[in-house]
């Protein structure tokens, strides 16, 4: 009899190893551990994610800005029976650069100036050496109109004449250079051409 217990308890237990495992059970210390354990993975890998605070390249100083240049206003239209203006350079000797003084240059003669250029012009007339009243200097008409003519009234002597003339094109130089008689009061044209300034009876 001792011998069947022994093999029942024997058949049991092989019965029991090959049955259905249970299903295990955690310690709430061991969940406990794991979910910190997991929670303290996601903050550390959080914090790597992090950027590190670096600091930024240094930047150019901006260098001043220029102030814009001005720009000459447009000369208002002589009237053609203005008085002409120069400002005056003069030094210590008479280098002839200068306003002429048309009230001591002695006695005027006409002279009808023509703008025979082909484009509105600024007309510098200049005195260069002293005159037989011992007078010399510069006078000068701005923004003469294209095509324009206009009578002027200037003393005896050597001249020389310049004109800057502003053309569709772009722009040109004329020149030239005249003797006005003492002595001749006629009526004289002075013409400006594209190129050149020429004096004519």
């Amino acid at each position: 009899m001792k011998k069947l217990i022994y093999l029942s308890i024997l058949a049991a237990t092989i019965l029991a190893a090959c049955g259905p495992q249970a299903t295990p059970t955690m310690n709430p210390a061991d969940v406990q551990a794991t979910a910190f354990s997991a929670a303290s993975t996601m903050v550390a890998m959080t914090q790597a994610a992090i950027p590190t605070a670096t600091p930024l390249p240094p930047t150019d100083t901006p260098a001043p800005t220029p102030l814009p240049t001005q720009t000459l206003p447009v000369l208002a239209t002589v009237p053609i029976s203005a008085q002409p203006t120069l400002v005056p350079t003069k030094s210590g000797t008479d280098n002839c650069v200068h306003v002429l003084d048309m009230g001591e240059a002695g006695p005027t003669r006409p002279v009808m100036v023509q703008n025979q250029s082909g484009g509105a012009l600024n007309l510098s007339l200049n005195l260069y050496k002293p005159n037989d009243f011992g007078q010399c200097g510069a006078i000068s008409y701005a923004n003469v109109a294209k095509g324009s003519k206009f009578m002027i009234q200037i003393p005896s002597g050597y001249w020389y004449a310049y004109a800057w003339i502003t053309l569709k094109s772009g722009s040109s130089t004329s020149s030239g250079s005249f003797y006005i008689q003492l002595a001749n009061e006629d009526k004289q044209n002075l013409i400006i051409g594209k190129e050149t300034i020429v004096l004519t009876p």
